[in-house]
C-alpha cells in the first residue's frame, strides 16, 4: 500500500472508530431519541432514519414486532414499505398496528395505469391492516416510458388523485434511479415527496444526484434518501452468491465506513434517509441518527478520498 494511500485510511479510520464508539455507547436509550426534520411543504416531522420495509421482509412475526418495537423506542416515526419487497408488507402491517396512528407510513406501487395501481393500493391497504397511506409513491419512476404512462390518460396518476380524495393517501410521491427521469417529474406534476440515492460515491464519482437535490429543494418538496451506506455494484462472481441477501448492492465497509456514509448523506438538506435492509445495517443506522452530528471537513475529505475509482451504483443517463 503506497503511503499516501495508507494515511487516508487511517484517517478514515480513525475518524469513524470514534463514531461509531460513542454511537454505540449511548444508543437505545428512551431519553435520547432520534432527531425529526421537517418533510417539505407538508409540514410533517419525519424521523430522520426510516424503517424500510426489507428490515422484515422474511422474518417471523414475533421478530418483526420486536424490531418493529425497538425502532419506535429508538424514535422511528417513518416507515416505508413496498408490495415488491416480498412479505415485508405482511409482516409490517401487524407490528406497526400498535403504534400506527403515530407513525408516518409511506407505501410504494409499481402499477403505471389506472387500474393496476389500484388494485395494488387496496392490496397493499389490507397487508399494512390501515385505512389509510400517508404517503403513496410511483416505485422505481426511471423509465421516461414509465413516467410518460403514469401521468398520461388512464395512468396510475388518476389513481392517486382519486385515492387521496377519498382519503386513501394524504400525499403523493415518487422513487426513482435516473436523474433525467426525475427532472421530468419534477417538471410535469406538483408532487409532494421524491426518494432518490443520495450517496457519497454517486455525487463524487457520477455527479449522480445533486441537480435532483437542487430541483426538489427549488420546489420545497420533502426530500428522503436512499443508499446512504451503500458502496457500490457486486463483483461478477459475487452477484449470486455475496453475505447480503436483502441488499442488491455492496454496502458501505461495516460499521465505520458506512457511518460516515449515512452521516455525509445526513449533512444534506434532506428530511430522512433509509438504510439497507440488513438488520445490522439498520441498527448501526439508529445508532448514528441517534448521536448525529454533521462530517468534519477531515472526515468527508477522509470518506470522499476513499471513493475514488470506485463504480458507482448509477451513471447520469442511466436508464433501468
Amino acid at each position: 500500500m503506497k503511503r499516501r494511500d495508507f494515511l487516508k485510511q487511517a484517517a478514515l479510520t480513525a475518524a469513524t472508530v470514534a463514531t461509531a464508539s460513542r454511537a454505540h455507547a449511548s444508543a437505545k436509550t428512551a431519553s435520547n431519541p432520534i432527531a425529526r426534520r421537517t418533510l417539505g411543504k407538508t409540514g410533517e416531522q419525519l424521523s430522520i432514519i426510516g424503517f424500510g420495509g426489507i428490515v422484515v421482509m422474511d422474518e417471523d412475526t414475533g421478530e418483526a414486532s420486536n424490531i418493529v418495537a425497538e425502532a419506535v423506542d429508538r424514535g422511528v416515526n417513518y416507515f416505508d414499505v413496498s408490495p415488491s419487497y416480498g412479505n415485508a408488507e405482511e409482516r409490517l402491517g401487524p407490528a406497526l398496528a400498535p403504534y400506527r396512528k403515530n407513525c408516518f407510513l409511506a407505501c410504494k406501487t409499481d402499477g403505471r395505469l389506472k387500474d393496476d395501481s389500484r388494485k395494488e393500493l387496496e392490496n397493499s391497504l389490507r397487508r399494512l391492516k390501515t385505512d389509510h397511506l400517508d404517503l403513496y409513491q410511483f416505485h422505481a419512476l426511471t423509465k421516461m416510458t414509465d413516467l410518460d404512462k403514469v401521468l398520461g390518460p388512464g395512468g396510475a396518476i388518476e389513481t392517486m388523485e382519486a385515492a387521496k380524495k377519498e382519503g386513501k393517501i394524504r400525499y403523493i410521491g415518487f422513487s426513482v434511479h435516473s436523474v433525467e427521469t426525475a427532472l421530468a417529474a419534477l417538471d410535469r406534476y406538483n408532487f409532494d415527496t421524491v426518494l432518490f440515492p443520495v450517496n457519497w460515491v454517486l455525487f463524487s464519482q457520477a455527479d449522480f444526484g445533486p441537480q435532483i437535490l437542487k430541483r426538489a429543494q427549488e420546489k420545497g418538496m420533502g426530500i428522503l434518501a436512499l443508499k446512504g451506506m451503500a458502496k457500490t455494484v457486486w463483483s461478477a462472481d459475487q452477484k449470486q452468491n455475496h453475505p447480503q441477501p436483502k441488499c442488491w448492492y455492496q454496502p458501505a465497509a461495516y460499521p465505520q465506513e458506512a457511518s460516515l456514509g449515512l452521516r455525509w448523506t445526513l449533512s444534506h438538506p434532506i428530511t430522512a434517509a433509509i438504510p439497507p435492509g440488513d438488520e445490522r445495517y439498520f441498527r448501526l443506522a439508529m445508532d448514528v441518527a441517534q448521536n448525529y452530528k454533521p462530517l468534519t471537513a477531515q472526515e468527508e475529505q477522509a470518506l470522499l478520498s476513499g471513493g475514488h475509482g470506485i463504480t458507482p451504483l448509477f451513471h447520469l443517463g442511466n436508464d433501468v
